[in-house]
């Protein structure tokens, strides 16, 4: 199968998002100016640096009743956020934040999550994520769009302190398979993580260059 992307496929449903996979959900915890909580998981989230640490994620539409998504209004006018994983045990009430509620509604009360005060930043942690990135907000993005009224925004945050359960650390190490993470697949699909394996990285040698 081939088509250009400004084509119609012809297939059921948008075949972009299955075939970009797994992608790692940012859990997203933001506060309003007037100190209302906001939770709501993207799909569109990623690591992208190591010095200093940086995250990114990304609302490829605005709100339901106009304007921002409130994850990204409240990282750009607080300065703040706060990414929580998403895990196999928490997949309901992560699913649950989904909801495009108003904007002065809580999150977390809506999807029964209870909440646990972050250090640096104001926004509060999901209490029973074994992980959280304390986040600075530094720049937002905006992505062309097909259509104006819902513009792509990319916001990239520092991450200025790390918090992960004592139990999810083996021998120094943080292990993946205790934390259980859930992963973003195609249409309503996710994916669990059940299984790992190891690859030595490859180094090149002088001989090669030699060749």
């Amino acid at each position: 199968m081939f088509y250009k992307t400004t084509d119609p496929h012809g297939l059921k449903h948008n075949p972009f998002n299955a075939i970009v996979v797994p992608r790692p959900i940012g859990w997203i915890s933001t506060v309003d100016e007037e100190g209302t909580a906001n939770l709501a998981p993207y799909s569109f989230f990623n690591a992208v640096a190591y010095t200093p640490p940086q995250v990114i994620f990304s609302a490829t539409h605005g709100h339901v009743q106009g304007g921002q998504k409130d994850s990204v209004k409240n990282a750009e006018r607080t300065g703040e956020f706060v990414v929580n994983l998403a895990t196999w045990e928490l997949r309901e009430q992560m699913n649950a934040s989904a909801v495009p509620a108003p904007s002065n509604i809580d999150e977390f009360e809506y999807a029964g999550l209870k909440k646990a005060p972050s250090v640096l930043v104001k926004p509060p942690r999901v209490a029973d994520s074994p992980v959280h990135l304390e986040c600075r907000h530094t720049q937002t993005v905006q992505l062309a769009s097909d259509d104006p009224d819902n513009p792509t925004s990319v916001v990239f945050g520092e991450v200025v302190a790390i918090h992960i359960a004592d139990w999810a650390i083996v021998d120094g190490v943080v292990d993946t398979m205790k934390l259980q993470p859930i992963a973003r697949l195609g249409y309503l699909e996710y994916g669990r993580m059940t299984e790992k394996f190891e690859m030595e990285r490859p180094t090149w040698s002088k001989g090669h260059d030699e060749q």
